[in-house]
């Protein structure tokens, strides 16, 4: 598959021997050839590579030009004037679902190509073997989160939904095809309660207003609901809150206030209204507490089955000393421990070592031990205390480990390496510096966590040479 990264097409300028750049703002007719990692489709104009999302190879579509850098440009669906013989009708009409256009079975098929392009094209990677993508259980519906921004229309209306694609201002209001009609229905419910309340969204511009962000989160194997307002500082009525409530009959119910600028749900100051201050759900057979801000898998039928591969390519057989870096609330670790002989978890929100800690305890699970602690600093001291790993098991964010983090886990000298991955463009590079330093890349399996958006998971294991 030939694939092109948005971070990194061939330069551009406007020499007469180089394509010449459009102008900002000029509309564009293309054709899309294929799709970047990130979701994006990519075309050419007199050669020049623009961007533009929303988009299925083979589409001839009208577009804007938004951004403009020497390297390649980035444009805004206008129309679609040719629809690619792949292209399918949306069903969702909200942002966050962009290859909802395309079949399933094609959005399975560029997600592996993507992962294994990664690994190739940019860790220059050989020797592996990749293994057939594990597809979703649920197509819809399958998010156990959802985080709704504030808004206003042209006429004032308070609005609940998702910003416009590439827009901080402009809110598309309405529910989520990828959440559940519970947490459609709760969202609903507090839109109401806030207009009845008279709460004006918050401006950015002005920085006045209250309304931020509205967090909802539910729990699939309890059925327990979490509902937490985002607002900028402001006394909400007691009375009025009780009413809320009362028509939620949410297990949680969390104001949370926040002064800075920028959107954010994490951060702020947050107050229990009703109810606790967590939820718990299940996952592979064991019970985890989920505080408001601790990370959890959006998706947690397919949480369950990437657990599941990363614990295929572990391979353990109940004496090994297992590191979880970047641990969260213990889920992984924990899923492990009946194959383990001690698991040793690191994590930097304290918070969420606090859950890992409580999740340990509530299952019975008395090999676990977990600390907060920056990986960067925190895991050569945890080496000279618990001693080298056998499995060292890492779940980086999206940015992927720092040079600093490969060196400290190279340092750690495991004899297994099993990495879980939300970015393969991230993925690719760390891999090919452990290679570099001695680690044979035996694995990768790519697993489908969120249809109908470009976002791919994916686990590879590497050994000791």
């Amino acid at each position: 598959m030939e694939s092109i990264d948005q971070a990194a097409p061939a330069p551009a300028t406007d020499r007469p021997d180089r394509p010449k750049r459009p102008d900002k703002g000029q509309e564009l007719d293309l054709r899309i050839e294929r799709l970047a990692h990130g979701g994006n489709g990519v075309a050419r104009h007199d050669g020049f590579v623009v961007f533009v999302g929303g988009t299925v190879p083979g589409d001839r579509v009208r577009a804007v030009l938004h951004t403009r850098k020497k390297a390649y440009g980035e444009a805004r669906l206008l129309e679609v004037l040719e629809p690619s013989p792949d292209r399918i009708e949306p069903v969702a009409h909200h942002p966050g679902a962009a290859w909802q256009v395309m079949p399933y079975e094609m959005q399975l098929r560029i997600k592996a190509e993507q992962v294994e392009d990664a690994m190739r094209r940019i860790g220059k990677l050989d020797g592996f073997v990749m293994e057939e993508i594990l597809p979703a259980v649920e197509q819809w519906g399958y998010r156990n989160k959802l985080e709704y921004s504030f808004g206003n229309d042209t006429d004032g209306n308070l609005l609940c939904g998702f910003h416009a694609p590439g827009s901080w201002e402009t809110i598309i209001d309405g529910e989520s095809r990828l959440g559940t009609e519970r947490a459609n229905e709760a969202r609903r419910i507090v839109l109401d309660w806030c207009r009845e309340q008279g709460l004006p969204a918050y401006d950015r511009r002005s920085r006045t207003g209250v309304l931020r962000n509205l967090v909802i989160r539910e729990a699939r194997r309890t059925g327990q609901l979490q509902v937490r307002l985002v607002t900028s500082p402001v006394e909400l009525d007691d009375l009025a809150v009780a009413i809320l409530a009362e028509t939620l009959d949410a297990t949680s119910l969390i104001h949370t206030q926040y002064d800075g600028l920028g959107e954010t749900t994490s951060g702020g100051v947050s107050t229990l209204l009703d109810g606790k201050d967590h939820i718990v759900d299940e996952l592979c057979g064991l019970s985890f507490r989920i505080s408001a801000d601790a990370f959890f898998q959006t998706n947690t039928e397919m949480a369950e089955r990437l657990y599941g591969v990363a614990a295929d390519f572990a391979d353990l057989k109940g004496w090994e000393r297992l590191y979880d870096l970047f641990c969260g609330i213990g889920t992984i670790g924990l899923s492990l421990s009946t194959r383990s002989g001690e698991i040793w978890g690191l994590e930097i929100v304290e918070d969420a070592i606090a859950d890992a800690i409580r999740n340990a305890k509530a299952n019975g699970i008395d090999n676990a031990k977990f600390f907060a602690g920056d990986v960067r600093t925190a895991l050569g001291e945890l080496v000279e205390m618990a001693g080298r790993p056998d499995l060292l098991l890492v779940d980086p964010p999206r940015a992927g480990l720092s040079q600093k983090v490969v060196r400290r886990i190279i340092e750690a000298n495991p004899k297994r390496i099993v990495y879980v991955s939300c970015n393969p463009t991230t993925l690719a590079p760390n891999a090919a510096q452990l290679v570099e330093a001695g680690y044979v890349l035996k694995r990768v399996r790519p697993v489908d966590m969120f249809p109908q958006t470009p976002h791919i998971e994916a686990v590879a294991v590497f050994d000791r040479g």
